[in-house]
């Protein structure tokens, strides 16, 4: 397996990792009687500060499978994974950095950290997107 292939792979499996905290959290809230099955919002904004992080956490890895994903299989689909191997797991490595941040804490270093992390990826992405426009075209 190459490491853009095990970097998705990761991806995907953060993204499934928190998605089930979350749901278990919720699950324990209606089996305790503390949130009734439908009193949900998609951001948890009627539940704790750590569970509409956990929300928002899932939310950036939703939002930046298609992104980050997408170029990850567009680079195993074209036989081009030797052009995003160096650096998938840091990419990964930076999203799970970002997510863990975002779940610690909303402080302003915080949120510059957790900033800064998104910055990698996206530098990575231009990198990637560059790369396989070259390489495609």
């Amino acid at each position: 397996m190459s490491k853009t292939a095990l970097a998705l792979a990761l991806f995907i499996g953060w993204t499934l990792a928190l998605l089930i905290l979350m749901e278990s959290i919720r699950s324990f809230l209606v089996l305790t009687k503390r949130v009734a099955a439908n009193g949900f919002t998609p951001g948890n904004e009627n539940l704790s500060p750590f569970m509409q992080r956990l929300a928002r956490a899932h939310l950036n890895c939703i939002e930046g499978l298609p992104v980050f994903g997408g170029l990850m299989l567009l680079a195993i689909a074209t036989g081009k994974a030797s052009l995003t191997d160096g650096l998938a797991l840091a990419l990964v490595g930076a999203r799970v950095f970002q997510s863990t941040i975002h779940l610690l804490s909303l402080s302003a270093v915080a949120v510059s950290v957790r900033f800064t992390a998104f910055a990698v990826q996206m530098v990575v992405a231009a990198i990637w997107t560059w790369q396989l426009l070259v390489a495609l075209g």
